[in-house]
């Protein structure tokens, strides 16, 4: 079974850690031991780290009319930072990796199962 895990982390917590010297090595340190541990496993399907939300661009139809707007859909505190897609045999593995992220210490990881759509005719 696919779920998607979606990493969270609150803008300003994360630059403030990535931006300090004393902190940056522990930032990546966490997330390097993370990603070390669930590569090798072989149920990473795919994944990518996210530029922050000033790199966004929104697109919405209103009235028939495409409408572009800088930044994110919605202005939050947390941000979505990257995610992976793991194939695991069910919904409790993919919250036991979940609960393993640096994210959800101090932001949150959202579990969610890929809709399955190679059946649909």
């Amino acid at each position: 079974m696919q779920h998607m895990l979606m990493f969270y982390e609150n803008e300003a917590q994360v630059a403030a850690q990535r931006d300090n010297a004393e902190r940056a090595g522990p930032y990546w340190d966490a997330w390097n031991a993370y990603m070390g541990a669930l590569y090798p496993t072989g149920i990473v399907l795919r994944g990518d780290a996210l530029l922050p939300p000033s790199a966004a661009t929104s697109v919405r139809l209103e009235g028939g009319n495409r409408l572009v707007q800088d930044g994110p859909v919605a202005v939050t505190k947390e941000q979505l930072a990257g995610y992976v897609v793991i194939e695991v045999p069910d919904l409790d593995a993919a919250l036991s990796w979940a609960a393993r992220c640096p994210a959800a210490t101090y932001g949150a990881v959202e579990v969610r199962p890929v809709l399955d759509l190679s059946n649909q005719g």
